[in-house]
């Protein structure tokens, strides 16, 4: 947690020029991980102005993972700390950065806000997954040599029929060229797990995708309050049930 010590050693924060930096991280269960310490860690982190999104993760990948936004990268950095110090232990983790695409240049200001400062999680939308992704190198097809205008229409193809999903799904799009070892962290945020798929599926159509996309591991789980999640994954009088 940050007590007084933190405060005075608190270094200059580190900000984006415009947007908040993302944080995922994925943790497994330690051997006596604290439940009370998850919840007190989270509760410090959004009392910092923190946004921290708890998922219940399913599958061999991990436990549990968080999506946590803020516009000073300590602050995450603090959160990262404070999770460790409960027991977690962290077997994953991605760095990006929310921003305004090149080919959205045009759009209403009030969309390019909605992008750079999204308020998450969006209600009524518990399906979540994570996947990172670039654009394709390759001899053959290579995405950074087509002209601007032709990535431009590819991206505005792949664009519409993302909006076939509104209301079902939302997309929270980040960029990490030159922070991760992917260029963009995708987050998606639907009504039922099916919408995840199905949107997932119907994009990889796009040129965008069917061409040029590379996609990395994928992280499916429920969007969870902390609290509710470290009762879930606690067993009663063992494993993290203090």
């Amino acid at each position: 947690m940050l007590g007084a010590s933190d405060l005075e050693r608190a270094p200059e924060p580190m900000t984006p020029s415009d947007g908040l930096g993302v944080l995922h991280l994925f943790c497994r269960l330690g051997e006596g991980w604290s439940g009370e310490a998850v919840v007190g860690a989270v509760g410090a982190a959004t009392g910092r102005g923190t946004q921290v999104v708890s998922v219940a993760i399913l599958g061999h990948k991990a436990d549990v993972g968080f999506m946590a936004l803020d516009a000073d990268l300590w602050n995450l950095r603090l959160l990262q700390r404070d999770l460790a110090a409960t027991g977690l232990e962290a077997v994953a983790s991605y760095v990006s950065l929310t921003e305004v695409s090149e080919y959205a240049a045009g759009v209403p200001e009030e969309l390019k806000q909605h992008r750079l400062y999204p308020q998450l999680p969006p209600p009524g939308k518990p399906a979540w997954c994570f996947y990172p992704m670039s654009k394709r190198r390759g001899d053959q097809h290579n995405w950074f040599t087509l002209p601007f205008e032709e990535r431009k229409d590819l991206m505005y193809e792949h664009g519409s029929s993302g909006r076939n999903f509104s209301g079902r799904v939302l997309q929270v799009v980040t960029g990490s060229t030159g922070i991760d070892d992917f260029e963009w962290g995708v987050t998606l945020f639907a009504v039922r797990p099916d919408d995840l798929k199905d949107v997932v599926y119907t994009l990889r159509y796009d040129r965008a995708s069917a061409i040029y996309a590379e996609f990395g591991p994928f992280y499916a789980g429920m969007v969870t309050p902390v609290e509710d999640l470290v009762a879930l994954l606690a067993e009663p009088g063992g494993k993290g049930s203090r």
